[in-house]
């Protein structure tokens, strides 16, 4: 399943969720601009490295921050476009009426703050991990569990794919986000690079926490 786009209506521009795609899309520009070779050192010292937390040693290239740092630096850093268009995508569809929620300036450390706890999980995960964690995935999964919360009932067009048929279908956010969550928590243990308890944590930390980071209540959000 592929989400499209919501029903709900902003009342806001969404300002902080195009400037963080902004920075994402510009982030990946300047990487591949570096050269396959140069681009694997900034993922390298940009990016998360669990051994390099829990031990507080560098192990690769310095570091282009004080190393837990890195936890904020590499949520901007992506491995591919696909890597890349498929999290703008869900940060695009999910993230405006977030902010709306939320207003600015919340948004901005709902975000960050989402994204770091993502981090935090996978590195206690796997405490000595030599391989870069990269992507925005964990941040915008607390976004993810943020939307799941203030509006279950929205209606997501979603591309469905059913062997080789595609349909685009309306389907309620609390059951395209509890799939997604659940094919997070069914990937656990598969040999993939994707760090699938970022998005675990993510998730449930946005759930969590959406409450105190939002303004404003009112019957559109219990939509």
């Amino acid at each position: 399943m592929i989400p499209l786009k919501d029903e709900i209506p902003t009342r806001t521009r969404p300002v902080v969720t195009l400037a963080i795609m902004a920075a994402n899309v510009a982030a990946f520009a300047y990487t591949l601009s570096l050269g396959p070779a140069a681009g694997e050192r900034l993922i390298q010292a940009a990016g998360i490295i669990p051994y390099e937390i829990t031990h507080m040693e560098e192990i690769g290239p310095p570091s282009v921050v004080p190393l837990p740092l890195t936890m904020i630096t590499g949520m901007f850093l992506h491995g591919g476009p696909l890597h890349l268009a498929g999290n703008m995508l869900y940060l695009w569809i999910f993230g405006n009426n977030v902010e709306d929620a939320m207003g600015h300036v919340r948004f901005v450390g709902f975000y960050l703050l989402c994204g770091f706890i993502a981090s935090l999980i996978h590195i206690l995960y796997v405490p000595d991990s030599t391989l870069p964690m990269i992507g925005a995935s964990g941040a915008i999964a607390g976004i993810l569990g943020a939307y799941a919360v203030l509006f279950p009932r929205a209606r997501i067009w979603t591309l469905v794919f059913v062997f080789f048929f595609v349909r685009m279908v309306s389907i309620p956010a609390f059951v395209l986000l509890g799939v997604w969550f659940l094919l997070q928590l069914a990937s656990i243990g598969q040999d993939s690079p994707v760090a699938w308890f970022a998005h675990i944590g993510g998730f449930v930390a946005g759930a969590a926490l959406v409450r105190p980071f939002t303004e404003r209540y009112g019957p559109r959000r219990r939509r």
